[in-house]
């Protein structure tokens, strides 16, 4: 299953980052250049919770796909719409625990939080990092939402894709697809983790685990994106395809198949539990 994979849904401070409103709308962005010296939230502290937030909720997701794969193991088929909703339900609870946890924990404010993430994505060759770290963790939202919110801004459209037109690819070619799709991301992350090897890390380390596991999530989905452009597809149509046919037995056997290949080669890496 291919939601089993990565999802979050922010609330708070984050909430307005994925909605592209701001949850204040008297906030004036300049206001932070107003802050008492001490104050300052910097691209270093948004990158830091960012971060955090993104391994905290790869784990909690990875903890429901587990429990997914089980029910699906004992015959049990949760329709694709359903599981969306069942992931973002999950996911928005939990986050909501965590976020709370590491804003507490970072001694930040979210108001004061949510201002500096505008500010740094108004001006991205400014805080490449900060924009970095941020725009990973939105995807990790669009992979399980379905939701295109990466480019979101407060009070600016964002151009819509109408997902409606698209041509939803047969059953046959879509697992064509998914072979391809998988492969391209097995393939990044082999590249990744020969990298690392080469370059003398402790792959036995958690932090090094941690610096894996958000690199190759920003690797993966260029990696995957490309292989989908050359066969003339986007994201959009894949996954709506993908939900399409989720109720054919043939569609979730092969994409079950796929998942178990790559977990199968990820712990040949001696990374099976990303």
């Amino acid at each position: 299953m291919l939601l089993a994979g990565s999802a979050l849904l922010v609330v708070g401070a984050a909430a307005a980052l994925l909605s592209g409103k701001s949850s204040d709308p008297s906030i004036d962005l300049e206001e932070i250049d107003e802050a008492p010296e001490g104050e300052f939230i910097t691209e270093e502290d948004v990158c830091k919770i960012f971060d955090r937030l993104f391994v905290e909720m790869q784990g909690v997701l990875g903890q429901l796909g587990q429990q997914i794969q089980q029910l699906q193991m004992a015959g049990q088929q949760i329709p694709e719409a359903q599981l969306r909703q069942l992931l973002k339900g999950e996911f928005e609870r939990a986050l909501g625990l965590k976020q709370k946890v590491i804003f507490e924990e970072n001694d930040v404010d979210e108001d004061c939080l949510e201002e500096a993430v505008w500010e740094f994505l108004d001006t991205p060759d400014k805080y490449p990092k900060a924009k970095m770290s941020i725009e990973r963790f939105q995807k990790l939202w669009e992979n399980v939402s379905g939701e295109s919110v990466v480019g979101k801004r407060p009070g600016k459209a964002m151009e819509e894709i109408d997902v409606g037109s698209m041509e939803i690819l047969e059953p046959e070619r879509l697992i064509e697809v998914a072979e391809i799709y998988f492969d391209a991301l097995t393939g990044a992350m082999r590249g990744l983790v020969q990298r690392y090897k080469e370059e003398g890390r402790d792959m036995n380390s958690p932090g090094v685990g941690q610096q894996l596991q958000m690199e190759f999530s920003t690797v993966a989905d260029a990696a995957g994106d490309v292989a989908l452009k050359n066969l003339g597809l986007s994201k959009q149509q894949f996954q709506k395809s993908i939900e399409a046919h989720a109720s054919k037995p043939q569609i979730g056997r092969a994409l079950q198949m796929l998942q178990m290949k790559q977990q199968q080669e990820l712990m040949s890496m001696g990374i099976g539990g990303m």
